[in-house]
């Protein structure tokens, strides 16, 4: 029973980082109606950046502050000057714009940084005073802090203006533009919200994936699985997913169920989260959490 807590606990702690960025896709897939392939690079980017202050001497969290302030603003910037030019192009051009962007910005943190590994420091120091046999201090701290992130973005999108209009931007733009909501910049601020959050899931995982250009390639993945099963059309639903994927694939990945089966389930486990997206798109496309749209044509 020890042992089903711990990896239970653990799988909580990564799960709340698939929730992080599962969310930050689906703000985005609310406001665009497409996948941003490139969220994950967007957040790899940022922690390097988080890495490049803390190279100049500031603090664990200064930088991590910092990181997520400029990830923010280039949110807006990606917005106003790539996403918006295209906003009503083909399909497969915003698509392709979206894996540009991927390419991108992961050659140019290896050209700028190399491709080399890199430690980063965890924003929560080992002797921090809580302590517990089952889970490490990290785990324990990312669990807490996504969950104060996560209850932060409910309370602004439910009681403030600002996030009323950006909710009502991106359920239905030609109603909000008839009450005055500046449909276009709703949509902008979302885009910086998103890369302010997925840059926390990104500085959130360093510490356990190392850090490297190509970090969050299965991080993503397991989001877009966590953003599925939970439903696109429910931010609630991407992080109940998320954390849901956590906990799966933790279980899946103890050697206990290796010696059971026969065989290594450790290395399956992207194969796990490919299967989550596929069975979710073939028998619930909706989601544990999401709505059923039904449009006429």
């Amino acid at each position: 029973m020890e042992l089903f807590f711990q990896l239970t606990l653990a799988g909580l702690a990564i799960g709340s980082i698939y929730a992080c960025v599962a969310l930050a896709v689906v703000m985005i897939y609310q406001a665009t109606d497409h996948f941003n392939f490139a969220q994950g690079e967007m957040a790899m980017f940022s922690t390097f950046i988080a890495f490049t202050f803390l190279t100049f001497g500031a603090p664990v969290w200064l930088a991590a502050v910092g990181a997520i302030a400029i990830s923010f603003v280039a949110g807006l910037i990606i917005e106003r000057v790539v996403i918006k030019p295209v906003e009503n192009a083909p399909i497969l051009n915003q698509i392709i714009v979206f894996i540009g962007m991927l390419m991108i910005l992961n050659n140019m943190a290896g050209w700028i940084w190399e491709f080399t590994i890199k430690p980063f420091p965890s924003l929560f120091p080992s002797d921090w005073g809580v302590q517990s046999e089952l889970i490490g201090p990290h785990h324990m701290g990312v669990i807490g802090l996504t969950l104060i992130v996560l209850f932060a973005i409910f309370l602004f999108f439910r009681f403030t203006r600002v996030g009323l209009a950006m909710r009502a931007a991106a359920a239905n733009p030609d109603s909000a533009r008839l009450v005055g909501v500046s449909v276009s910049w709703m949509l902008a601020l979302g885009w910086g919200l998103a890369a302010g959050v997925g840059a926390i899931g990104g500085i959130l995982v360093a510490p356990i994936v190392y850090l490297d250009p190509n970090m969050m390639s299965g991080v993503l993945l397991y989001a877009f699985a966590g953003a599925l099963l939970g439903g696109v059309s429910s931010p609630f639903g991407a992080v109940m997913g998320g954390m849901i994927v956590g906990v799966l694939e933790n279980w899946i990945g103890h050697p206990a169920l290796s010696e059971l089966l026969g065989f290594k389930m450790n290395e399956l486990k992207l194969t796990f989260a490919l299967m989550v997206i596929v069975i979710v798109l073939l028998f619930k496309p909706a989601g544990l959490f999401g709505r059923v749209v039904v449009k006429r044509v």
